[in-house]
């Protein structure tokens, strides 16, 4: 039994918190789980071990030099890693810190946890301050990627790169029946990393009879781009906003509909793909490392060029007007949304203590 300190910038809505969560509370049915918080907002998902948020509690940020900002806090978290056998770091920017947090635990393995790919990480969230991202790359005991493209990009930093999938996060009570006009969408309302305007102008062009219904939330500066999205292309009567949605809602989401979008610009390993394909629902996603890799190239479902709005609005008609396509898909997607279930993930994650 190891003891294990898994830490967050915070436990809100997001696929990065929802698949660690998913994760630790698997891990602390064998092991000694504590969850780590540099934030004080109350979870969004339910946890299985201990929650310990730090004080003072913080709001981090990507900023070109956070480590002065956040001396204090980091310092208070060694104090109590230094009880642990493994750390793990969730997500790019508290993996920076390794740098300064690996010579005060000499003894601890720490382990950082890429949500995201190499090239968002680097050149975009990081950016300002990439030269302590890569250093804290650097000295990670393993650095755990989603994707052969991040197996690949990460190992040029550091070769104790492994890559675990995240797994199926939602447990799900029987697939879709496919006899509803819906297409179901999942998704923060973060505009340009969903591509949340790519899916309200793909909203209009579905058949009349047809609607988008998505299921997430997000900052209100998001929230109103959203809403001025819809008014500037007339989308009222094509979308469904269901809000933020867990357990059963977000079960009755999928079950209810026909079809599932992705649209993002970018992604590490889309979760909502699983969790839509556990459902049984055949998959139309837009070209990124995640999607590209969820699909095997498009084995699994429809891929589509990133950005390319007319290109998917032509592949959803063809999979509606074709009701062997849609079944070949759901077929196609139950099949492989076994290669996501935990038991085999948790045995990789359990390699590296």
């Amino acid at each position: 039994m190891a003891k294990i300190l898994i830490a967050l910038e915070n436990i809100e809505l997001g696929g990065m918190k929802r698949a660690t969560t998913v994760v630790g509370n698997a891990l602390a049915a064998s092991h000694e789980v504590t969850y780590y918080s540099f934030s004080d907002l109350p979870p969004f998902y339910g946890l299985s071990a201990p929650l310990v948020v730090a004080s003072p509690a913080l709001r981090l940020t990507s900023e070109a030099h956070p480590f002065k900002r956040y001396a204090q806090a980091i310092e208070n978290f060694s104090l109590l890693a230094q009880r642990y056998d493994v750390v793990i770091l969730a997500g790019g920017l508290l993996s920076s810190f390794a740098a300064v947090l690996k010579p005060k635990l000499p003894h601890t393995k720490l382990l950082g946890w890429m949500h995201n790919n190499i090239t968002t990480y680097r050149d975009q969230y990081y950016a300002m301050m990439r030269e302590e991202f890569i250093a804290g790359l650097r000295v990670l005991d393993a650095v755990v990627v989603l994707t052969d493209f991040d197996l690949g990009g990460f190992k040029k930093y550091n070769e104790r790169t492994v890559k675990i999938w995240n797994p199926l996060t939602i447990a799900p009570k029987g697939p879709s029946k496919l006899e509803k006009h819906i297409i179901s969408f999942t998704a923060r309302i973060a505009i340009q990393h969903k591509g949340i305007d790519f899916a309200v102008q793909l909203a209009t062009k579905l058949p009349d009879d047809w609607q988008l219904a998505i299921a997430g939330g997000g900052m209100q500066e998001d929230m109103e781009t959203f809403e001025q999205l819809i008014n500037e292309y007339g989308a009222h009567e094509k979308i469904i906003y269901r809000g933020p949605l867990k357990d059963n809602e977000l079960r009755d989401h999928y079950r209810n509909s026909s079809l599932f979008l992705q649209t993002s610009r970018w992604e590490g390993l889309p979760l909502v793909l699983v969790e839509a394909m556990s459902f049984g629902l055949p998959i139309i996603a837009m070209r990124q490392t995640g999607s590209a890799e969820v699909l095997n190239e498009g084995e699994f479902g429809v891929l589509i060029e990133n950005g390319d709005i007319d290109g998917a609005a032509i592949a959803i008609q063809r999979l509606i007007n074709s009701r062997q396509q849609q079944l070949d898909l759901a077929e196609k997607s139950l099949n492989r949304v076994r290669d996501f279930q935990i038991e085999p993930i948790l045995k990789q994650w359990e390699a590296l203590f």
